[in-house]
């Protein structure tokens, strides 16, 4: 194999790995740009790619699939968003609950069924794949992975150029600023994990039946805590967020891909490489850039 066949390898399974990081990522961003960390993002990728297996092999269309895994995203957002918000339980300790309870189910309930395998179906864009290098990797993904061209410029423009995202940003900032002005903070908070649940939900989605095309016991493995490692890696800006994922994603690529191309390297350092970047990008960006100055703080006002 060529040096330019290897690389176009490695980019075309690091694109593949950096699809579900960065549709989470969208949503991830917007939560914390609303001032929630949001821990159950692990929660939501891993729910959503259960349910989508499951949809899937019910109905016979992996489409239905991904929309289920949105659904199920969009439930979980929301249980977080009023236990941590109406209950008043601290917002960690309800991610922490949502990923263990999640965990524990998909587990008990992948014992217990069996699923048929279902993927989305291939989607290549003609000349553009064609391109040396970057063509394949870029334009010939599965049809989900093409949503992030129209997703990613419209999560910044609802964050940094609409009136929501406006009053999004000073309930992440100032919320009691924000409450004195009249914005129902708290409101705004769980409007912002409904958006988070439905992206990470496709993200998680898409890992089941797009990447993988099966569910597997804790197949996230991890993945929603390198979403947030991105988002912070990305200094809390879109385009850097995105770019944090393709590193992780690349991370993983290079794992998985080494080995194969004859490069002998410690096994269960390679496995470790993307969690060991995403602790390390965490220790050196969080010290040089300030995240949103209420970012989980919880606002406990009696009119919510």
């Amino acid at each position: 194999m060529s040096v330019l066949d290897s690389t176009t390898t490695i980019l075309a399974s690091g694109v593949r790995l950096t699809v579900p990081l960065a549709f989470a990522a969208c949503g991830e961003y917007v939560a914390e740009r609303a001032g929630t960390m949001n821990i159950s993002v692990e929660a939501m990728m891993l729910g959503a790619a259960f349910t989508s297996i499951a949809t899937a092999s019910a109905t016979g269309s992996a489409t239905a699939g991904l929309a289920a895994g949105v659904v199920t995203g969009l439930v979980l957002g929301f249980v977080h968003g009023n236990l941590s918000h109406r209950a008043q339980i601290n917002t960690f300790v309800v991610g922490l609950v949502l990923n263990a309870l999640v965990l524990g189910l998909t587990s008990y309930l992948i014992t217990t069924n069996e699923f048929v395998s279902h993927q989305v179906h291939m989607l290549s864009i003609p000349l553009l794949q064609d391109i040396p290098l970057i063509g394949k990797p870029l334009f010939s993904e599965r049809w989900p992975a093409f949503l992030l061209f129209a997703l990613v410029p419209l999560t910044w423009w609802l964050v940094d150029r609409s009136r929501w995202g406006l009053e999004l940003r000073a309930v992440g900032e100032n919320p009691q600023a924000a409450d004195v002005t009249g914005i129902k903070v708290n409101m705004r908070r769980r409007q912002a994990l409904l958006w988070c649940g439905a992206l990470a939900g496709l993200g998680g989605a898409y890992l089941a039946v797009g990447e993988v095309g099966s569910f597997n016991q804790n197949m996230t493995a991890g993945r929603g805590y390198i979403v947030i490692a991105a988002v912070i890696f990305g200094a809390w800006r879109l385009g850097r967020t995105m770019l944090g994922c393709l590193v992780f994603g690349l991370s993983d690529a290079m794992r998985l891909a080494l080995p194969a191309l004859g490069v002998t390297l410690n096994a269960q350092l390679l496995v470790a490489a993307p969690y060991l970047l995403a602790l390390l990008a965490m220790l050196l960006f969080t010290t040089q850039h300030r995240e949103p100055g209420a970012l989980g703080r919880p606002f406990e006002r009696g009119s919510t």
